[in-house]
């Protein structure tokens, strides 16, 4: 047999598996390196986090993937060398991360890479009939796996696309592993650029699982941020606090029909853009607005938006959501959460003990962790495949 294969087999008959997840997201701020040390698989899973470190991007670096990030129009060339250069720079991070905690990584049995999302595209959004649901993440696993000299999964949507689903939100499945609950309801919430949920009924319910993105997160805090206060994020929403919400944009931006749409659904920031919210000024005929009064806005339908999606997906259930990513630091953003859903316990992962920044990184190394040496989780909610591409070092 092949050396490199009969490695990987021999990983996953091993009893614990060392493996790091990676994940960058829509907000392009670093990748997220979270070292797990996982034992068994499916919902026997044990999973430890040994370290977790964000590595940051440049500002040259995310200027880069910007040029060819939710735009209907690239240059194919950037889009090829950045397909390169992301895997290239994700593989030097994680040695970079491995030196700092003085690791081998001869140590590491297995590396999960989500990549870079630059486009997601599914069919609802599109319109196209002849085509089928898509979506595109780049950041080679080969490169990853040459550079670091360990065996690597990567590219995790595409076989959730090929088996019928939009390629999102994938959070289903680690969720389901790490937070199932035989007595409580739960509604794990991620706010990263996107808001997306997973809604665990207690194991011994016979309520069906749901998973889907109930609207922006961070991208339309970010965006205003970035346009009108030279700062890539609103720090505890301190700059949305201190500005007045103007309900006709916030009643013009919420008219989107995606709002209406049932869930399952998922969305990115194709759609919530800064060009969403220049259409929503138009509808609701508004000309002059403060900046500050604009991020109040977009601040408020962030809350809106997950506190209604929930509302309509799960009607008058009990459950406690546990929050993470990005936008659980967002206090003000979280202090209007709680007060939209005032039935619920509002907390972040970390009370379930898993760190709400390193939750997304966690969950792709279980993913992997699955395709290795476990099966394709039944969870009702999604696709019940195992999902990413195998490159050998």
């Amino acid at each position: 047999m092949n050396n490199a294969l009969q490695r990987v087999c021999a990983t996953a008959q091993k009893p614990v598996r060392r493996i790091i997840g990676l994940m960058s997201g829509t907000s392009l701020d670093g990748l997220d390196i979270a070292l797990c040390r996982i034992e068994g698989s499916g919902r026997e899973t044990r999973v430890e986090l040994e370290h977790f470190h964000t590595a940051p991007y440049s500002n040259i670096f995310k200027s880069e993937i910007k040029s060819v990030f939710s735009k209907g129009t690239v240059e194919l060339q950037k889009l090829t060398l950045l397909n390169a250069e992301i895997g290239r720079r994700h593989a030097e991070m994680v040695l970079q991360f491995l030196e700092e905690y003085h690791i081998p990584p001869g140590d590491i049995d297995c590396i999960a890479s989500h990549g870079q999302t630059v486009y997601h595209a599914p069919k609802r959004l599109h319109g196209l009939d002849e085509y089928p649901n898509a979506t595109l993440q780049i950041g080679d696993g080969d490169h990853i796996a040459f550079i670091t000299g360990i065996p690597t999964l990567s590219d995790f949507r595409q076989k959730h696309v090929a088996a019928g689903g939009e390629g999102a939100p994938l959070a289903l499945y680690g969720d389901c592993i790490l937070f199932s609950s035989p007595l409580e309801n739960r509604v794990l919430l991620n706010i990263g650029g996107i808001s997306n949920f997973t809604y665990l009924p207690a194991t011994a319910s016979d309520e069906m699982i749901i998973c889907s993105d109930v609207g922006p997160g961070n991208t339309l805090i970010d965006a205003v941020c970035r346009m009108h206060f030279n700062r890539h994020f609103d720090h505890c929403g301190e700059l949305a606090s201190s500005g007045e919400v103007n309900m006709l944009l916030l009643d013009a931006l919420l008219s989107h029909a995606f709002f209406k749409e049932k869930v399952p659904k998922t969305t990115g920031p194709e759609l919530f853009n800064i060009a969403y919210i220049k259409q929503a000024e138009l509808l609701a005929g508004i000309k002059d607005i403060s900046a500050v009064d604009t991020l109040a806005t977009v601040t408020r339908l962030t809350a809106i938006a997950i506190a209604q999606g929930l509302k309509k997906a799960l009607d008058s259930r009990q459950f406690s959501l546990y929050v993470s990513g990005g936008g659980c630091h967002n206090t003000f953003l979280i202090d209007q959460i709680r007060e939209l859903l005032p039935q619920h316990s509002v907390e972040l992962t970390e009370k379930l003990g898993v760190n709400p920044d390193a939750k997304e990184a966690i969950l792709f190394a279980l993913l992997a962790n699955e395709t290795l040496c476990g099966s394709a989780i039944y969870t009702g909610g999604g696709p019940q495949v195992m999902m990413g591409k195998l490159s050998l070092p």
